[in-house]
């Protein structure tokens, strides 16, 4: 068994398994292991002294360029941090601060004057940042910023300022005690003229930790969970800065007080500067999914051990793992944990092989990347809010005690559904992509000129393959669809409902935004009216995505039994997706209501098949045992 969860944790871990059990080395340390600390102050100290144990690791290089004092490799950057959840998701959050966002504001939006005077003592822990992006009056439209930065000419300064109280950044981690500076967003106004949403660099402390003149800060104080992450507010009163501040990759202001841009377009080049910092999002999802991994590890070695009501003619007590309805609780959430990671690993790929060029990406490529980060962020961190709870339920009382980490992974994963990009925003994202086939056009437009365009430009959308192109093709071609002969088992079935679904709610939101246009008097009430539908067809490809990876993931596997294990939890995720989704399925006919109730049938026999193996399965999820630290799993 232990052979087999071995392969699992490779296969799972994919290309970088390297990375990840460097991490998991580093973390077996005193100093990681997990513990609650529910005091504001101790947890913050906390926070900031594993960072530094990491900075002296080594961690913050690989999220910048060989050129600029790192290593250049994005994909260990993002999985590297993302792993951290698996100890203290405050650490995973002041670490994503310093050197993702506020580093990579930096290394992504600046140019060599920034790159030599921030980049190395931002890896070093030298200099804290922050990122401040979020007012308190916009948070997902970043484009409609009320912070201003107007460029003073006769000084040769801008200067940063908050018009009105909902400019105020808030909920800025590492902006209530330990950041001296901040990347700031706001609308850029050079003589009179708007040039939209730009990023500038903005001290706001002395050595000493006082504001600067200026410059007003305060304190979230408690929130739902990460204590450890100083989450704070900024108000800007006139501050002045020196016109080098900006960071001029994509706009920039000449002492004469010139703006200048390689990007024509304000929209196109808003949504350029802002795609380059995508790195945060994927890795956002990439911790929730970590943190899920954990809980689903507890609550699975919890079940083998605890014992429950005795079986007939026995005095002994069942294993709660041995129930179907545990069964059903929890393997599914394993076999989507599984799922999500190999998805992934394809986007952090992805994001290594766009990031990790001296040349600027393809635009579609960029748009895809995108479009996948946004929905492979929605589908963990939505899935970490659900597989978490319901392993705390599943422990009963043992798992409400704080000792057992399971409410605290729940406090701290709670915010991942709204930051970053909240879910339901990112979603509609997804399917503006999708209904629009990447059209350039579509980028910052309102929910009404989209509308506008849709109605008339919604063309094929080509469908985005894994690099299992191939296989997926050729079991495509094995698809059993008859009733009484065609096996839901079969992954061409599968793949095929999957694909199915994904095509008519594309083709069904396109017509029904036609159909609305033609209704509705007033744009915005016709895009209201298919919203539902929209949101829909964005999940139903974000699954199609999953399912594809997890097959792709297969295919990597060099152990023959681990490789059948995973055929088998393949099959229980997309059955469990099949179910979840059945009324829709039976409502457009394309399955029956014998068929229906068959696939129940089939989870339930998939559960029996791989409650032996239960053990394995947590295993290869990767999680050490020291990052466990739950009293009541016995050693």
């Amino acid at each position: 068994m232990a052979i087999t969860a071995d392969h699992l944790r490779i296969t799972l871990d994919g290309p970088f398994h390297d990375t990840r059990e460097k991490v998991r080395v580093d973390l077996s340390r005193e100093q990681f292991t997990p513990r609650f600390i529910p005091d504001l102050e101790e947890a913050r100290a906390h926070a900031l002294e594993q960072m530094q144990l990491l900075a002296g690791d080594g961690y913050a290089a690989n999220g910048f360029r060989t050129e600029h004092g790192g290593t250049g490799d994005a994909g260990a950057a993002v999985t590297s941090i993302e792993m951290l959840a698996m100890a203290d998701l405050s650490l995973m959050v002041k670490a994503g601060v310093q050197w993702g966002l506020w580093g990579g504001a930096i290394e992504n939006l600046g140019t060599a004057r920034h790159h030599e005077l921030y980049v190395k003592p931002t890896i070093n822990l030298g200099l804290l940042g922050c990122f401040a992006m979020t007012e308190t009056g916009h948070g997902s439209d970043v484009q409609e910023l009320e912070t201003t930065a107007t460029y003073d000419a006769a000084k040769g300064e801008f200067v940063i300022h908050s018009p009105t109280p909902s400019a105020r950044k808030d909920y800025i981690g590492g902006a209530a005690l330990h950041a001296t500076v901040a990347a700031v967003f706001a609308q850029l106004i050079v003589a009179g003229e708007n040039h939209g949403v730009h990023c500038l660099v903005v001290p706001i402390r002395d050595e000493h930790g006082n504001d600067l003149p200026g410059v007003t800060t305060s304190d979230c104080g408690y929130k739902g969970g990460l204590t450890g992450v100083d989450n704070g507010r900024i108000m800007f009163d006139h501050v002045r800065i020196p016109r080098d501040n900006l960071l001029n990759r994509y706009g920039d202001v000449d002492a004469d007080g010139v703006y200048s841009s390689p990007i024509e377009s304000s929209n196109r080049r808003f949504f350029t500067m802002v795609g380059t910092l995508v790195r945060g999002r994927v890795t956002v999802g990439g911790s929730a999914a970590a943190a899920a991994k954990v809980a689903l590890t507890i609550a699975t070695r919890y079940a083998l051990q605890r014992r429950q009501f005795s079986a007939p003619k026995s005095d002994d007590e069942v294993p709660i793992m041995d129930y179907l309805v545990h069964q059903r609780r929890l393997l599914p959430l394993i076999a989507r944990s599984y799922a999500l990671g190999f998805a992934q690993n394809e986007l952090i790929a992805k994001l290594q092989d766009l990031q990790g060029s001296d040349e600027e990406p393809d635009p579609q490529d960029q748009r895809e990347l995108e479009s996948r980060a946004a929905g492979l962020k929605v589908a963990n961190t939505a899935f970490a809010t659900r597989a978490i709870q319901e392993c705390r339920e599943a422990c009963g009382g043992a798992g409400y005690l704080t000792e057992n980490r399971l409410v605290q992974l729940k406090a701290d994963t709670d915010v991942f559904t709204t930051f970053e990009g909240d879910n339901h925003v990112l979603t509609q994202l997804v399917a503006k992509e999708l209904l629009t086939s990447y059209a350039d056009e579509v980028r910052g437009m309102s929910p009404v000129e989209w509308m506008k365009f849709a109605t008339v430009t919604v063309s094929d959308v080509v469908k985005t393959r894994t690099a299992a192109l191939q296989i997926i093709q050729t079991l495509l071609d094995t698809r059993q669809d008859n009733e009484e002969d065609g096996s839901l088992f079969n992954r061409g079935t599968q793949l095929g409902m999957f694909e199915d679904r994904e095509e008519y709610l594309i083709s069904t939101a396109a017509r029904r935004l036609q159909g609305a246009s033609k209704r509705e008097k007033d744009p915005f009430d016709a895009f209201n009216f298919v919203q539902d539908h929209v949101m829909h067809t964005a999940r139903a490809h974000i699954d199609r995505v999953t399912l594809e990876a997890f097959i792709a993931g297969i295919e990597a596997c060099k152990d023959k039994a681990a490789k059948e294990l995973l055929e088998d939890l393949c099959d229980l995720y997309a059955l469990s997706v099949i179910e979840e989704d059945k009324a829709w399925f039976m409502e457009h006919r394309l399955i029956s209501v014998e068929r229906s109730k068959a696939v129940g049938r089939a989870i339930n026999e998939r559960c029996r098949t791989l409650r032996p193996r239960a053990r394995s399965l947590v295993d290869g999820l990767g999680v050490p045992d020291n990052l466990l630290n739950a009293a009541m799993l016995e050693p």
